[in-house]
């Protein structure tokens, strides 16, 4: 059928490109020990972009199996929005070159049935209620599916791939005259790589409760500190904002010129949607562009920006493959997997303040810089002691706290396609 909306659109004085989804996923929702939702969803739909005399037009039809005459009125639709629109249009890729990642799509998990689902969510009870007892309330759930997506246009691209993914979440609470909650969430390619975090998982999520539970404000501090990787994963996530050519086209950025320093020389941060196995690798972005690895800042210096192809021609640089889309959408610019790297000593050792989560990021400015987050965790290592805090702020502006960075650990986590060490910076807590 997307062959004969293709044949179509050949028959029209435009360019054009289709972008298609099919899909099924199922998922489990878990409260107090109990399965609370289990539902499963089907979806699939086309959206199509028209380039007419120098305007884009788009839109978008659910399912993939129409008649030809509901494709004729759907192209004339979409023709029609392209004659009355403001949105310039700057042209379609026309790299026809193959790309593959592998490691991202799983037999086993495309073909878990929804009573396998159910069955997993019920094995996790029985794991909380084993690991946790009756101090613990235990929620959270588990989710899989899978996805075919394609895109092809007038200058020849035709690309097509097929993934599959599965995600798990937990989240611990403990009351007993007070609170202290912990979570973890994981996301997976592959059926076997999750079956073995399940009770990691609840164990983690427990630990972080109980030291929650015991946590309260400590007094004002300004020095050095360390952030592990989900802390590291929220400043970083201000940071990117100055990343996306976007912004920077728009001036929205901190940043405008390529080979500028702009933290210390301990950071190197890269963009790969090619890792095999990443939770957020793809061969092709949304536009067909084939994935790459994108260095972004190389010993802090900048080296690059994360562009979809209408932001690299504007900017008169190359598509990095970060157009991110479903089909009901137009492309906007998103990272895939996202690599800190840099030079590395045994921060695992370390004795001193360390942060284990903030939340708020989205509060922060990110053409400022400025932030003020909330500690969910922390702790203070004093002769090999564990004091717990919560409750406090982590402020700062996250371009001083780049050049602040003097090392960074060993030891990498992957956070669901965010992938760090732990990092030691200068930062104040209030």
């Amino acid at each position: 059928m997307i062959d004969e909306l293709a044949k179509i659109l050949n028959h029209k004085n435009v360019e054009w490109e289709i972008y298609w989804e099919i899909g099924t996923g199922s998922s489990f929702k878990i409260e107090k020990y109990e399965i609370v939702r289990a539902q499963q969803k089907f979806h699939s739909g086309i959206g199509l972009r028209i380039g007419y005399r120098g305007r884009t037009g788009f839109s978008y039809i659910t399912g993939v199996s129409h008649r030809r005459e509901e494709l004729e009125r759907f192209v004339e639709r979409t023709i029609k929005l392209a004659r009355v629109s403001e949105v310039p249009f700057r042209g379609f890729p026309n790299s026809k070159k193959k790309s593959s990642v592998p490691g991202l799509y799983d037999r086993a998990t495309a073909e878990m049935s929804f009573e396998e689902g159910y069955d997993a969510a019920a094995m996790m009870i029985e794991k909380g209620r084993e690991i946790l007892g009756e101090e613990h309330t235990f929620s959270g759930g588990i989710a899989f599916g899978t996805a075919e997506d394609g895109v092809m246009n007038s200058n020849g691209i035709e690309k097509t791939m097929k993934s599959t993914g599965i995600s798990m979440g937990v989240y611990v609470l403990k009351k007993n005259g007070r609170r202290g909650s912990g979570s973890y969430y994981q996301s997976f390619r592959r059926l076997s790589e999750a079956e073995g975090e399940m009770e990691r998982g609840i164990e983690e999520a427990r630990r972080d409760a109980e030291l929650s539970w015991s946590a309260g404000k400590i007094s004002q501090y300004e020095g050095e500190l360390v952030l592990e990787p989900h802390a590291v994963s929220s400043v970083v996530s201000i940071l990117m904002h100055s990343l996306y050519g976007d912004s920077v086209y728009h001036g929205q950025s901190r940043f405008q010129k390529i080979g500028e320093r702009i933290s210390s020389e301990i950071l190197t941060l890269v963009d790969d949607s090619t890792i095999e196995g990443g939770a957020r690798s793809y061969p092709f972005d949304g536009e067909g562009n084939p994935g790459r690895r994108s260095v972004l800042i190389e010993k802090g210096v900048l080296r690059g920006f994360l562009l979809d192809e209408t932001y690299g021609r504007l900017m008169g640089m190359e598509s990095t493959a970060n157009a991110a889309r479903d089909f009901r959408t137009m492309p906007h610019i998103a990272a895939s997997n996202v690599i800190v790297e840099g030079k590395r000593e045994n921060l695992e050792e370390y004795e001193g303040i360390v942060i284990k989560k903030v939340f708020g990021e989205h509060t922060a400015n990110p053409i400022s810089g400025d932030f003020s987050l909330t500690v969910e965790l922390g702790y203070r290592i004093e002769n090999g002691e564990l004091i717990p805090f919560k409750d406090n702020m982590f402020v700062g502006n996250i371009f001083e706290m780049l050049n602040s960075i003097a090392a960074l650990g060993r030891k990498d986590e992957d956070l669901s396609g965010f992938i760090s060490p732990r990092m030691l910076i200068y930062g104040k807590i209030v």
